[in-house]
Parts: C-alpha cells; sequence; structure tokens
C-alpha cells in the first residue's frame, strides 16, 4: 500500500465514528472477498523492459472521448457525507484538482445538481423499483453534466454484510427506492434513453460472457468489480479474472477495473492485465475524512506519481507501452 494511503486509512479511522466507518470498511459475509482483494494484486510479479528511454513518462489517456491527466478514476461510494462535510462537493473538487474523473453515486449525499462537479464526471446508476424514478434521475444527470452512466449490476439487493454497519445512512426510506431484482440487460438501454444518450457502462462484470452480453446489449464498457467485498462473499479477485474479460471484449470497448488496488504498483499491474483505468473507492474516503478536497487530490495524485515511477522502473514512457509482456507468469 502506498505510505500517504496507508496514513489516510489509520487516520480516518481514528476520526470517524465507528458506526460510519464499519459502514465504509466493512464487507458482506465472512468478508473473505474484502480480505483478498488487497493480496490478489500483491501476488502479480513484473519484468520489466530494460534500456528504454524514460527520461518523460505520460500518464495521460483519453477514456469515452474525455482527456485526462491519470487512468487512476474516483470510483462510486453512497454517503460521502459522513466523511466529511461538503461530502461529494468536496471529492468532486478534489478529483478535478487531480486531473481525474469522478463516479458520482446514486446514493450520493449531495443531489445531483447541486455537486456542480468543475472536472469531468460519470453518474452511478441503480435501476429501482420505480423506474420513471430512475429516468428522472438518469436525465438530471444528464443535464447537470455526466458524461456518462455507469449502471451497476451486481446489486438486485443488498448482500449480508455482517461486518457492515447497517443503517439509513442516505435518509431515503422510500421503498420505490430500493433496486428492483426483476432487472435485466434492457435497463442498458433504458438509461441510454433516459440520459439522453449518454455511454453507459456496466459495473460488476466478473465473467467474459457477462462482458460480450452487456456490450451485445449496447454497453459502451464494462467495469470489472465484485463491489468492494460488499455484495457476494467469495466472490472472486477483480485481479484475478480481469484478464478472462479483457480477452472477451478485445479492444471493443473500455474495461475498467476495481477493488483492492491501493498503490502505482497496483494500477501498473492492472493496466498489463489489459484494463484501461482504474477506480479508488475506500482510499478516497478516507482522504476525504482527513484532509477533505486536498486530501482527495494528494490521494489520487500519490497514486499517479507512484504509478508513473513504476512505469519508468518498468520501461514504459505511455500508457500503451503497458501490455501483458510486463507480467510474469509463474507456474
Amino acid at each position: 500500500m502506498h505510505p500517504l494511503l496507508a496514513t489516510h486509512a489509520a487516520e480516518a479511522a481514528r476520526r470517524l465514528t465507528p458506526d460510519v466507518h464499519r459502514y465504509f470498511a466493512g464487507g458482506a459475509g465472512d468478508q473473505v472477498s474484502l480480505d483478498e482483494a488487497e493480496r490478489a494484486w500483491s501476488q502479480l510479479r513484473l519484468r520489466p523492459r530494460v534500456l528504454r528511454d524514460v527520461a518523460t513518462v505520460e500518464t495521460g489517456l483519453e477514456l469515452l472521448g474525455t482527456a485526462l491527466a491519470t487512468p487512476v478514476l474516483c470510483g462510486p461510494a453512497a454517503a460521502h457525507g459522513l466523511a466529511h462535510p461538503e461530502g461529494e462537493v468536496a471529492t468532486a473538487r478534489g478529483v478535478a484538482e487531480a486531473g481525474s474523473l469522478m463516479v458520482l453515486s446514486t446514493r450520493s449525499s449531495v443531489a445531483i445538481d447541486e455537486v456542480r462537479a468543475p472536472g469531468p464526471w460519470w453518474w452511478q446508476a441503480y435501476v429501482v423499483l420505480d423506474h420513471g424514478l430512475t429516468r428522472e434521475r438518469a436525465a438530471r444527470a444528464a443535464d447537470a453534466g455526466a458524461r456518462a452512466v455507469v449502471l451497476t449490476g451486481d446489486v438486485p439487493y443488498l448482500g449480508a454484510r455482517h461486518g457492515a454497519t447497517r443503517l439509513d445512512l442516505t435518509g431515503r426510506p422510500d421503498p420505490r427506492d430500493r433496486q428492483d431484482p426483476s432487472i435485466g440487460l434492457e435497463a442498458i438501454d433504458l438509461l441510454a434513453r433516459a440520459s439522453g444518450g449518454l455511454p453507459v457502462l456496466v459495473k460488476g462484470v466478473l465473467r467474459g460472457d457477462d462482458a460480450l452480453a452487456c456490450l451485445d446489449a449496447g454497453a459502451a464498457g464494462v467495469v470489472v468489480s465484485n463491489h468492494g467485498g460488499r455484495q457476494l462473499d467469495r466472490a472472486a479477485a477483480t485481479a484475478e479474472v480481469l484478464a478472462e474479460v479483457v480477452d472477451a471484449v478485445d479492444g471493443r470497448a473500455p474495461v475498467l477495473v476495481d477493488g483492492g488496488l491501493r498503490s502505482g504498483l497496483d494500477v501498473l499491474c492492472a493496466l498489463a492485465l489489459g484494463a484501461d483505468a482504474v477506480l479508488l473507492a475506500r482510499p478516497v474516503l478516507w482522504a476525504l475524512a482527513v484532509g477533505g478536497a486536498d486530501g482527495v487530490r494528494d490521494c489520487l495524485g500519490a497514486v499517479t506519481e507512484e504509478l508513473r515511477h513504476c512505469m519508468g522502473l518498468a520501461g514504459c514512457s505511455r500508457l500503451a507501452d503497458i501490455g501483458p509482456d510486463l507480467l510474469h507468469r509463474r507456474p
């Protein structure tokens, strides 16, 4: 783990109330998936290239038409207001200052049109029982400037989170606002239409066949994710299934990944496995709790700078140089 992220995590544990910390930090079931997430990235090994010109190393990219300074993005997480008084407003400011992109949660503690993100952002969506409410939110997100929609597909209902606090932390007790467990691939078109044609990515994909089904149904990309270990416990670590999804997608659309990434070295490994970008969620929350917008900026900036350093050591001067040949396949 990057030292700054470790410092943020320890300090956030001291500052947040026990219930709030458990809500953010906990996982489902026996927390097997939660515990395995970071370790799976650390099991990967690299074969760096030598004698390459790495006097200048660039981390910029274009993702769905948006130019970014880093492939280290801010993933969706509910109720940032529990971590900092400004909530998602502060997060959005820090993300923009880092030259990154924020995925704003449906369960944001700040209304969609009040976040006023100064940088590019996407909106994370659940299809709830009231489809009209889902359409209304998607339209509001588009009107507020969202550049894409990220449909979370792995929450037909909430996982059994014994290790996490179960509280009404979002202030939305309306039963219409619960996820619709009957929804299928048609949700992709529903959100695309409701948002006026924004690209829709599907988050929660852990299988190559699911990735293809999503793309065939109109998805503009997929996010390899097991929901931070908060849904189905014993779901595979994303580091272990990312390559299968990348192979299935075969360049048709962007593939992003989250889950247990805690350093620039982790990010390098994810990109070598074929990811176009990565998402950090808990590290951003801890940074927000400790330092507000500045903490978020420093968190994303530190991981990006470590990525740049590791790219140079691996013989890569730009993201396009990173490929699967960098990985060492151990017997």
